[in-house]
């Protein structure tokens, strides 16, 4: 593994360093899960867009700019160093692209691709439901086939939506075939919230995020994809009938790996926090032994993380894909930002609570364990995927 930037790669940071640096707002931005900060965000989307940053990795037919994975590794760096707005656009560009570019149609990645690049499209999440959090099988939203409409026909309810109260569209599981075992039968459905039956309804959070949504379907028609721009507006299917486990594990390797949370974003938190400690200690404040060397084990789990996720692109680059190993990512990573957040509480001591930026980055740390499948499922998947154990 080299660690070792080359030339080009050197001026890539600098050219998106620079551009960060002038256009970066001065202030942070209200919560991308409010509504006031989503309408702001999407601002700094179609900014990030127009000058061509919004999926650097991305072919420029799509809105990219050809990027390599290292060179996506550094933007992201860079864009955290420089305290951007968090991306609104994450649930597609991170999550749902990856498996378009995996398993749609030639047609599927020219429709979809560019509207998600540019925020024109705005994918949430349809998984969860009420008894199926974790246990993505266990869903039981259904699509009926119509053939005389030709299309499917989606009826259930979707639960924990991130920013469906927001989005314009949802990619997700539905069971085709009630009577197959439960990782069979099930499809990888596209649909428009603005779909005729989708009912969202969405619900606020204890620390006042109102993101959060209900999806209901009642009797939604999804058509079959002919290839052109009319049926793909109205949804459609990713990959094949019947087979959208395998889909779906497609994403979620985005969702608990590599894309989704970047060692970009946790060196910055890092930074803040050796930031903090120095502040504290300049101002004579009296700190336990033990907090300083918690701020010394999150700084060396940060950079633990880094350079794992240098051998995991290593291996993307030479063709070999993450597959369950990104469960060691996730458990990981969630686990790192708690213990991040954790210090910097304690370093604050009774102060934490008037310290909105640090107490309300914890609040959040804290569901990292249970999105992306909880760290428990994820440790049965390290135990039996990875390491080969055997089934209790």
């Amino acid at each position: 593994m080299d660690l070792t930037w080359s030339e080009s790669e050197q001026h890539f940071r600098e050219e998106c360093r620079e551009w960060l640096r002038a256009n970066v707002p001065a202030e942070p931005l209200p919560s991308g899960d409010t509504s006031e900060g989503f309408a702001v965000h999407l601002e700094w989307e179609y900014l990030l867009h127009s000058a061509g940053w919004a999926v650097v990795s991305w072919p420029a037919a799509y809105g990219g700019r050809d990027a390599t994975l290292w060179e996506w590794l550094i933007f992201e760096e860079e864009y955290y160093a420089a305290g951007a707005p968090q991306r609104i656009t994450q649930n597609g560009i991170f999550l749902l692209a990856p498996t378009i570019f995996e398993f749609g149609s030639r047609a599927q990645q020219d429709y979809y691709l560019p509207r998600m690049s540019a925020a024109q499209d705005l994918w949430c999440q349809g998984w969860s439901e009420p008894n199926a959090g974790s246990d993505l099988a266990g869903i039981k939203s259904r699509a009926v086939r119509d053939d005389e409409r030709g299309g499917w026909v989606l009826s259930g309810q979707k639960t924990w939506t991130t920013r469906g109260a927001f989005s314009t569209h949802l990619f997700g599981l539905f069971r085709t075939d009630p009577e197959a075992e439960r990782h069979r039968g099930l499809t990888y459905f596209l649909a428009p919230l603005t779909a005729e039956g989708m009912t969202v309804r969405g619900f606020g959070r204890l620390d006042g995020d109102e993101g959060f949504a209900e999806v209901f379907l009642d009797d939604v028609f999804v058509p079959d994809d002919d290839g052109t721009t009319e049926t793909m507006a109205a949804g459609g299917i990713l990959g094949e009938i019947g087979q959208g486990w395998g889909v779906a594990m497609s994403t979620t390797s985005s969702e608990r790996g590599l894309t989704l949370r970047s060692p970009g974003r946790f060196r910055a938190a890092a930074a803040r926090l050796l930031e903090l400690a120095h502040d504290q200690i300049a101002a004579g404040v009296d700190l336990d032994p033990a907090v300083l060397d918690a701020v010394t084990d999150a700084w060396i789990d940060t950079e633990a993380y880094a350079l794992y996720t240098l051998r995991d692109v290593t291996g993307v680059v030479e063709g070999t894909p993450a597959g369950a190993r990104s469960s060691y990512n996730k458990v990981f990573w969630s686990e790192l930002d708690v213990r991040l957040h954790e210090a910097a509480l304690d370093l604050l001591g009774a102060e934490a609570e008037l310290d909105g930026s640090w107490m309300h980055g914890y609040e959040f740390s804290l569901s990292g364990p249970i999105y992306a499948g909880t760290n428990e499922i994820q440790r049965n998947i390290i135990a039996e995927r990875v390491l080969g154990l055997p089934r209790k």
